[in-house]
């Protein structure tokens, strides 16, 4: 059996191959979580904000020594600078490019869990060079490199659909929290503020404070 590559294919690009498989790799995810003191409570309330991306990081193994040195000693960064240009801003995009990260059987491995989009960005990267012909042109280098999570809204919202739940619920509000952020939270709709201020008999929207328990009713449908 052929030993298969991991492949870093970029949008609308051509697919950059490894030289050498990562040994290993890591992952990364973590959530925002906000403290809201209460008076005369003894711990802070936990209040979720929201998710943070997540990353991958490995390293790549780049050596252009079995290239032999009869035509001259092959700069290892002719092979290193592919990856390298992931960074680059496009001109017709005015970004760098999304990626997916592909490795033999299991596929996209490193679509992020299960979710819809399997793209991500090269966040950072590092490049270690450790050998040198003698005329000093690098010939084996090491890159550490660390992907991160790329998917747009609208795939955020297809993945991770919000619905009201099955009964109301209380909430507690947070520091630089509207109703509208509110609303956001549990309804994925800003909009659908007034549901919750006509419940907890708010007529200026303004006049919420930090702490303010809130009664969120339940929603028929959300949009």
């Amino acid at each position: 059996m052929a030993l298969e590559k991991l492949t870093i294919t970029p949008e609308g690009g051509r697919s950059i191959q490894a030289r050498f498989n990562p040994e290993r790799y890591t992952v990364n995810k973590s959530v925002q979580i906000a403290e809201i003191g209460i008076p005369g409570l003894d711990s802070p309330i936990q209040q979720f904000v929201r998710g943070q991306t997540e990353k991958i990081t490995f390293e790549l193994f780049f050596d252009t020594t079995e290239f032999g040195l009869v035509d001259g000693p092959t700069d290892v960064r002719t092979l290193t600078g592919k990856v390298y240009q992931l960074l680059k801003v496009q001109r017709e995009t005015h970004a760098p490019p999304r990626c997916v990260l592909t490795w033999g059987e299991a596929g996209k491995l490193f679509s992020f869990g299960t979710k819809v989009s399997p793209w991500c960005l090269l966040e950072s990267l590092s490049e270690e060079f450790t050998l040198f012909s003698p005329s000093g042109v690098p010939l084996r280098a090491k890159l550490n490199v660390t992907f991160r999570e790329a998917w747009t809204i609208e795939e955020q919202i297809k993945e991770t659909p919000r619905h009201s739940g099955d009964r109301t619920k209380l909430c507690t509000l947070g520091r630089g929290k509207t109703l509208s952020h509110v609303a956001w939270e549990e309804y994925g709709d800003p909009g659908a503020w007034r549901p919750i201020a006509e419940a907890n008999h708010i007529d200026n929207p303004r006049t919420v404070v930090p702490g303010m328990a809130l009664e969120i009713p339940r929603l028929e449908e959300t949009r």
